[in-house]
């Protein structure tokens, strides 16, 4: 598709995919998720303004150092009538977000770490395993195994 010298005012889900690299399954998923937004043409097709571009942009690039869409979303839902993301608005979300980051990489640093020993051993135990079951949190419920990853529901308790 052959861009044009001047941007049109509003966008076609097609040309917003083509122009930002997100797949239309992607932008239909952000729209129900609330982290973008469309007008329906006469036509019922969806209309992209230009900032749409930049929320995608936003987004991708907070994706990309691992944070949640939900965060992202909350993120996003704090600008002031859901305006668009500007350049001084990443600062301020970036210092919130670095916490988390960095408690992202001290956990997979201790992955790393640990897993060395896991496949060493071989014993997986759940009372040791600080990737199964950190802190041994599982104790709560009793000896023995509970569950493969936490957060699995047990079968008698779903």
């Amino acid at each position: 598709m052959p861009h044009n010298s001047t941007s049109p005012a509003e966008w076609s889900i097609g040309q917003v995919a083509e122009r930002s690299g997100v797949a239309v399954s992607a932008l239909h998923y952000y729209e129900r998720e609330g982290l973008i937004s469309s007008i329906r043409n006469a036509g019922n097709q969806r209309r992209y303004g230009r900032d749409v571009l930049r929320r995608l942009a936003f987004i991708r690039a907070s994706q990309r150092v691992g944070i949640p869409l939900v965060t992202i979303k909350e993120a996003l839902d704090d600008l002031p009538a859901r305006r668009t993301p500007r350049e001084e608005d990443w600062g301020p979300v970036a210092m919130r977000w670095k916490q988390v980051l960095e408690k992202q990489i001290e956990y997979l640093e201790r992955v790393r770490d640990d897993l060395a020993t896991c496949i060493g051993c071989g014993c997986l135990s759940f009372q040791r395993c600080h990737l199964v079951n950190p802190d041994d949190a599982m104790a709560v419920e009793g000896p023995g195994a509970r569950r493969l990853l936490p957060g699995t529901p047990r079968p008698d308790r779903s």
